[in-house]
């Protein structure tokens, strides 16, 4: 019966460890969703571990974006976009094809990303990246040690929201 036991405890401790990377990368696009002039600034670090990299990948990414080493060049790049006004008038990360694996004390996930964006310029734009993410447990919590971003397409699109009717069975036309 202890063997049940301690099977059961590691399965529960593996599908806690999943959720709360799952709840970090959640949180990192909500807070990356939001950035501006008042965003939490030590929070958005404080997702990442001391000596974390945060990478873009691929000519265009790696072109745009570049890369931080550590804690405080991630938080100082984030930094750069919390102005008057924001950088971003609208701002919406979607997230999907999830791949988590847990191994101890670290784990690795990936996802494709789907971002839409409105600047404070007016012009839009429409971004797919795959993410691949390595965490690391610190202190009892899941934070993200190298995350990679690589575009997968990149288009200017216009406007986002429209007053346009939308076309629904039965409604008024």
């Amino acid at each position: 019966m202890s063997d049940r036991l301690h099977l059961l405890e590691q399965r529960l401790a593996l599908l806690e460890s999943e959720q709360a990377i799952r709840a970090c990368m959640n949180r990192y696009m909500l807070l990356c969703d939001e950035l501006g002039a008042g965003s939490p600034l030590d929070e958005l670090a404080g997702l990442f571990t001391e000596h974390a990299t945060w990478q873009g990948k691929g000519a265009r990414y790696a072109k745009s974006f570049g890369g931080y080493q550590g804690r405080e060049a991630i938080r100082a790049m984030f930094a750069g976009y919390m102005v008057e006004p924001a950088h971003f008038a609208l701002n919406v990360h979607f997230l999907t094809s999830e791949l988590i694996q847990v191994r101890g004390e670290a784990a690795s996930g990936s996802w494709v990303m789907l971002q839409t964006s409105t600047f404070a310029s007016g012009a839009s734009h429409l971004n797919g990246a795959r993410l691949s993410v390595q965490f690391a447990r610190q202190a009892g919590q899941w934070r993200m040690a190298h995350f990679q971003t690589e575009n997968l397409f990149s288009r200017p699109v216009t406007a986002w929201n429209s007053d346009a009717h939308l076309p629904v069975p039965g409604a008024a036309q």
